[in-house]
């Protein structure tokens, strides 16, 4: 059996990232995952058993990275409209860093019907959720889910536009997102 190339499992992820932003996940097959990695198809079930187990392994890579990236903001310390702010700015920078990561996690929908795999990406999301969600535990008590969930909905909103919109006439775009963080924090902890 021919040894298979050290790099080619990242590989198989960049092309199939790429195909899902530009198709959509349900869209896509592994054949055609499988051409634009220039192997065959069973060549890639070596490496992932579906279409569908290529799109978790996606997604829970963004929501590992977002979470390193919330919990380092987080670590630094300070009061806690600092912490969200900084919180915040990593949100959004890490969207916009990294755009196909955040249209594959956080704007198609994946295909499955409450698999296992799709209980992988919740539970990486929930996960990434959670550092934002602890800060606000200290701040609301009762009322943390919900002004947790609206802080991140309002990023994510704001993420979602630039990305899905970058031809609207925005004004300066890290004025905008100053602004835009600024007022999120504000309302959330008020």
């Amino acid at each position: 059996m021919a040894e298979a190339h050290p790099n080619r499992r990242e590989h198989i992820l960049a092309e199939a990232e790429q195909l899902f932003v530009s198709h959509g996940i349900a869209q896509v097959t592994t054949r055609q995952i499988a051409q634009a990695v220039g192997i065959s198809q069973p060549s890639l079930y070596a490496h992932f058993g579906s279409r569908d187990a290529i799109a978790v392994e996606l997604c829970r890579r963004a929501f590992e990275t977002l979470t390193a990236r919330l919990t380092a903001a987080d670590s630094q310390g300070g009061t806690a409209l600092e912490r969200l702010v900084r919180q915040s700015r990593e949100y959004v920078a890490f969207g916009l860093a990294h755009e196909a990561a955040y249209r594959v996690a956080f704007m198609m929908d994946m295909p499955g019907d409450g698999s296992a795999d799709k209980q992988v990406v919740i539970e990486a999301g929930v996960g990434a959720f959670g550092i934002l969600y602890a800060l606000f535990v200290e701040t609301h008590g009762p009322g943390a889910l919900m002004a947790a969930q609206s802080a991140w909905a309002s990023l994510h909103g704001l993420v979602a536009l630039l990305l899905a919109r970058a031809d609207f006439p925005w004004v300066e775009r890290e004025s905008l997102i100053e602004h835009h963080i600024a007022g999120v924090c504000r309302a959330a902890l008020a």
